[in-house]
């Protein structure tokens, strides 16, 4: 930090394994990406090439490369996955991650149907030589799944060897853990932290309220994805209490 302030909460560092925020590109210029690590590198763990862009974009090999020179696991987003998937061309998949150097992978089911044993055996497999992010829930606003049956899942694809799971919630936070107005099935939020570790954990937050509520309801160091790269300094400085929506967290601290 730049100075001292006291009544500011103890924030996790580099590397970290909790406090963790994803970080989505939805198409950034090599000039935008190299000026988004010059500022704000130090607070971004993964970066999502998001959804299907990483097939149609440009210089794509040295983008990757850029965010590797400052220790941020790059990833392709789980729909690209998915499409390889329905294509029975997972191994075609396995050889690009490999190619460009990606040493971590988002297996997700949003936009297909699958066996969820066969996700499990997809998220053993892969675990077995890169770190796996799974992704929880469907980009299907109209399907509805039982608190119980989150924790179920969660849990299944944790012991098949995931890294963290994902709590859906598209890139606009619409769908899965949020109401289509975007606010927060706080019941099934709660429901999931009785059995599933908060620090296991990435919840999709991209609007402003959502994050504010996962601060307010886990901590400072709560693991938040789907930020939009505009947002990285904004959302650090309300982690810790900087920021007026935030402001009052950690005065009595």
């Amino acid at each position: 930090m730049n100075f001292f302030l006291n009544n500011i909460p103890d924030r996790s560092t580099k590397p970290r394994h909790h406090g963790i925020t994803m970080v989505m590109d939805k198409g950034l210029s090599l000039y935008e990406l190299n000026g988004l690590l010059e500022t704000a590198d130090l607070y971004i763990d993964f970066l999502k090439l998001g959804f299907g862009t990483a097939y149609v974009t440009p210089k794509l090999k040295e983008k990757i490369e850029l965010i590797l020179k400052y220790n941020i696991d790059v990833y392709f987003g789980g729909t690209l996955f998915e499409a390889f998937l329905i294509r029975d061309k997972i191994d075609d998949y396995i050889n690009i991650c490999k190619d460009y150097n990606i040493k971590c992978v988002e297996i997700s089911d949003g936009s297909i149907t699958i066996k969820h044993s066969e996700k499990c055996k997809l998220i053993e497999k892969f675990s077995k030589f890169t770190n796996v992010l799974s992704e929880v829930g469907s980009k299907d606003i109209e399907k509805i799944i039982a608190p119980y049956k989150w924790i179920e899942l969660m849990q299944n694809e944790l012991d098949a060897g995931a890294l963290f799971v994902i709590a859906e919630a598209r890139e606009a936070g619409n769908v899965g853990i949020y109401r289509g107005s975007g606010e927060v099935r706080e019941g099934l939020v709660e429901e999931i932290l009785t059995k599933i570790p908060a620090s296991k954990i990435i919840w999709e937050a991209p609007q402003k309220q959502q994050q504010l509520y996962f601060l307010k309801l886990i901590g400072c160091n709560v693991n938040l994805g789907n930020i939009a790269p505009s947002e990285i300094i904004a959302l650090e400085a309300m982690r810790i209490g900087l920021r007026g929506d935030s402001f009052n967290l950690y005065l009595n601290t």
